[in-house]
């Protein structure tokens, strides 16, 4: 369907105007000489993505997208919330957002990343204007690292030049070798300017592991405590997250300049799951492949799942990551 628009558009705009592009994301460059873009952008915009199009967010589906999808993480939800929808209705930020989501496997960061795409574009995930990063795929060497600065800098030049609300999302930090997200930092930082782009309405989001122990020793002191893991405060674990962060030397934001310079805007724990959470995770995904929800059903799968402490068994280890294939075997019978 869209290979059809794109080919009417070139029907009605060819020949059109050919200018220099910055090393902008190769699909955007040929798209916008091939269609005309620049001669007539409006037009062109009824037949492909383009960064003027971008949803105007709401706050209200943004965070009811939050509260049916995310669980057992009311300090996430409650950040993500207030950080992104204040940070779209600044009409001049100082500097761009930056988020660093922490927690163990399964716990939502991925899923809270996709929320928050999906709600500023369209296509989400598949949006030219996200870019997702993954640490072993796209940084595997480290005698490469040089090299792989000098990419990320010209790929965020290139790509915000194209589109200055643009979303960037590092996966696994905690594998990414040290130093090299440090390339980074003049984007982050307080520059109207760098090299005549501004990066001050573009949004990066950094997902880890690191910092996990931290988060679960805060979670599971308040259990034992009898206090609710919704009395967990932010400030009871930011800033030891973020210095157990630093401090990692496992972790791509060890002794990061990123974080020494305060060029994080929040760091943000992703609590371990409990087993009501787990019921929750396979209940949406029931109804969502058009299952009535079977408490049956929901109840054997959760079971099946490990949980830690050993002798409490208090969080799931894999949080809900590996519910939906578990789901699929008493689906099948």
């Amino acid at each position: 369907m869209k290979l059809g628009r794109v080919l009417l558009a070139l029907l009605l705009l060819a020949p059109c105007a050919v200018r220099a592009v910055e090393p902008i994301s190769l699909g955007l460059a040929l798209a916008g000489v091939l269609t005309g873009y620049i001669s007539y952008p409006r037009l062109y915009c009824l037949f492909a993505e383009c960064c003027g199009q971008k949803r105007s967010l709401s706050r209200e589906a943004l965070q009811k997208d939050l509260d049916n999808k995310l669980f057992g993480q009311h300090l996430a939800k409650k950040v993500i919330l207030n950080a992104v929808s204040g940070f779209l209705n600044n009409p001049k930020p100082k500097k761009p957002l930056t988020l660093s989501l922490h927690g163990w496997t399964g716990t939502g960061k991925n899923f809270a990343s996709k929320i928050i795409a999906e709600n500023l574009y369209e296509g989400g995930l598949n949006s030219d204007y996200v870019h997702l990063f993954v640490a072993t795929l796209h940084f595997p060497h480290a005698s490469n690292i040089t090299l792989y600065k000098d990419q990320l800098q010209m790929w965020i030049r290139g790509n915000v030049s194209a589109c200055a609300r643009s979303i960037f999302i590092f996966d696994e930090m905690d594998k990414m070798h040290a130093g090299l997200i440090d390339a980074i930092k003049p984007f982050l930082d307080y520059y109207d300017v760098v090299d005549e782009v501004s990066y001050q309405k573009a949004i990066f989001i950094f997902l880890s592991n690191a910092g996990a122990e931290r988060i679960t020793d805060v979670a599971l002191d308040f259990w034992k405590s009898g206090k609710q893991r919704e009395e967990i405060k932010l400030r009871d674990m930011e800033h030891a997250l973020a210095v157990s962060v630093f401090n990692n030397k496992n972790s791509g934001f060890w002794h990061s300049s990123l974080i020494d310079r305060n060029l994080i805007d929040y760091f943000v724990p992703f609590l371990p799951l409990e087993y009501k959470h787990l019921k929750m995770c396979i209940r949406v995904e029931m109804q969502s492949r058009g299952y009535e929800a079977d408490e049956d059903i929901i109840s054997k799968v959760a079971e099946e799942m490990t949980f830690f402490p050993k002798e409490e068994r208090v969080f799931s280890d894999k949080g809900c990551k590996t519910v939906f294939t578990k789901l699929d075997y008493y689906l099948d019978d």
